[in-house]
């Protein structure tokens, strides 16, 4: 587990921290530099001075598979793979002008703890890289705790609502974070009466609270309906660049992905399609939400054909026992649709209620309903009395992961060879 899930009081210096951690694996041909930008007089540290300080690395990202991580203390970290000397001391020199009236900037990269930049070669300096992205990151999450302290309220659980300026501090981060320690995978499965789950496919998504925890832990980031909105649009594009490069042979196909109905309909989207092998699109699911739907039909209609066109399916995310009788899934000409599993909907005492739903049941397809969020075996033990066979949940996770371990231990279990 990293240090990044663990951690309550995290930030991007622990998304930093995962991924250096990570590289160690992957150090062949990878470069780093921290910019101190941290030393420069308070002047030359504003935002809009380390934007610009950013950009200047922007070109090595797209041609050398780079990631930015701008540290809350200023700080630039890049970390890039088979980039030549040239190349990034040309970046690092133009950063010199920028700030050319510091006196750090004047400073060369050889005269000590000062200095303007730290250059580190991966594959031989890692052990020393790591250490100094600790030593940030421990310097962060004590700033973080004083923080907190002083802030009665975060610090004893409560949490301030996403505002416009912390929706725009956390899109500056995720565009440049390397965010697949927060990227979530989690099997549906089918099952069949007193059988194990089988997976079918896997939904990927980022995980808003390890998100939240991550980058900015005082705020509730779905408190405002359309600021979470436009972040969740940011996140699928994130996503779906994550898995453009994705070299991951897991999740090559047979996935769904929770897509807001205006990133089909976006660039990013196009990207994707045109980057899948050919075939991978008849297992990938793309799961929409109703609100999104009904609230621009017309743009739903043009988005599922073309989704439809290019062998995509479809599914209704998020319905309720109650509004399932009100969804017509043959006329909206969707795949499936992900019903969330309540205790009410066991409740047999109404029976208007129970016969509405039954009948929504039926009318859907039982074999085309997904019982979500089966956070126990009275759901699924429900779902089965239903004639429902696809699952998911936190219940079915323990079902698989026991059922993995166990045929582990068999295959890997000694064998007895006979004697003569």
């Amino acid at each position: 587990m990293t240090k990044m899930l663990d951690d309550k009081a995290a930030s991007i210096e622990s998304l930093l921290l995962d991924y250096t951690t990570r590289l160690a694996r992957y150090a062949g041909g990878r470069r780093a530099i921290i910019i101190h930008l941290s030393k420069l007089r308070p002047d030359n540290r504003r935002a809009h001075h380390i934007r610009i300080a950013a950009n200047a690395f922007e070109t090595l990202v797209k041609q050398f598979d780079g990631q930015i991580f701008l540290l809350q203390n200023a700080d630039i970290v890049f970390i890039c793979k088979d980039v030549g000397i040239a190349a990034l001391d040309e970046a690092v020199t133009r950063l010199r002008y920028l700030f050319g009236d510091d006196p750090l900037a004047l400073e060369l990269d050889d005269q000590g703890p000062g200095r303007f930049a730290t250059w580190y070669d991966l594959n031989r300096d890692h052990p020393a890289f790591l250490a100094a992205i600790e030593q940030l990151h421990d310097v962060e999450k004590r700033r973080r705790k004083r923080l907190a302290a002083l802030q009665g309220g975060t610090a004893s659980g409560g949490r301030l609502p996403l505002d416009p300026q912390s929706l725009a501090q956390l899109v500056a981060s995720i565009e440049r974070a390397d965010l697949s320690n927060v990227l979530r995978r989690q099997p549906i499965c089918a099952i069949l009466p007193d059988e194990p789950p089988s997976p079918i496919f896997r939904e990927i998504y980022i995980s808003i609270p390890d998100l939240r925890d991550a980058i900015l832990p005082g705020c509730e980031l779905d408190a405002d309906r359309w600021l979470f909105q436009y972040l969740t649009q940011e996140l699928d594009k994130r996503v779906l660049a994550l898995l453009r490069k994705n070299d991951d042979r897991s999740i090559a196909h047979s996935y769904s992905l929770n897509l807001n109905l205006a990133t089909l309909l976006a660039p990013e989207f196009l990207a994707f399609d045109q980057h899948l092998p050919a075939g991978a699109r008849g297992s990938i699911v793309i799961e929409l939400q109703k609100a999104d739907i009904f609230a621009d039909i017309g743009a739903f209609l043009f988005a599922r054909d073309f989704a439809k066109e290019r062998g995509y399916r479809l599914c209704l995310d998020a319905v309720s026992g109650p509004a399932l009788a009100f969804i017509d899934r043959e006329q909206l000409d969707l795949d499936l649709v992900k019903l969330f599993w309540h205790p009410d909907l066991a409740d047999t005492q109404h029976s208007a209620r129970v016969a509405a739903f039954r009948d929504g049941l039926d009318r859907i397809g039982k074999k085309r309903v997904i019982l979500a969020r089966c956070d126990s075996e009275e759901a699924v033990q429900f779902g089965l009395s239903l004639g429902l066979r696809l699952f998911q949940g936190r219940h079915i996770d323990r079902l698989v992961s026991a059922g993995t371990v166990a045929a582990s231990r068999k295959l890997n279990a000694p064998r007895l060879t006979a004697t003569r």
